[in-house]
């Protein structure tokens, strides 16, 4: 399952050439991914009034092409792994106009994040704390297949 999440690119958010400063796609990231858990029926904030929190441990993003002021961006999310100690998300980022999943992504990228707990900051098993979380990570995982790893690096 995929979600997707509208982005509209703000004049404070690009740089001095007129583009998209490339740290600001993690907070895209971050919106798109709380899109995505309210999408399939469990909010973030679900999980931190369990007393608990999902960091990020791992970033890899590739860059394309640039988005400016005024455009706006499409961010497709989906999980593509999902293991009681780390869920993987992956983000194709697309300027509006363009074909999700057919045309070349702006930027692609992965997060890896784990859970802790929220007082002891100490790592959990999400199939523990949360599984109502982990079995519908497994009910919407949609796993990389290897040719198309290839063709997004």
């Amino acid at each position: 399952m995929q979600a997707t999440t509208t982005i509209h690119v703000r004049y404070g958010e690009t740089d001095m050439m007129g583009i998209v400063y490339h740290a600001n796609y993690l907070l895209y990231f971050e919106d798109a991914r709380t899109d995505f858990l309210e999408t399939i029926g469990y909010p973030y904030a679900r999980l931190e009034e369990a007393g608990y929190l999902s960091p990020v441990v791992n970033v890899d993003v590739s860059y394309g092409a640039p988005l400016t002021y005024g455009d706006t961006a499409i961010v497709k999310t989906r999980v593509i792994e999902s293991r009681p100690t780390k869920t993987v998300y992956a983000y194709e980022v697309y300027k509006q106009g363009q074909e999700i999943g057919i045309d070349k992504p702006c930027c692609t990228a992965t997060s890896t994040h784990c859970v802790v707990d929220a007082k002891t900051f100490r790592p959990k098993s999400i199939k523990k704390v949360a599984p109502e979380l982990y079995e519908r990570y497994r009910e919407v995982m949609e796993p990389v297949v290897r040719d198309e790893a290839q063709v997004t690096s």
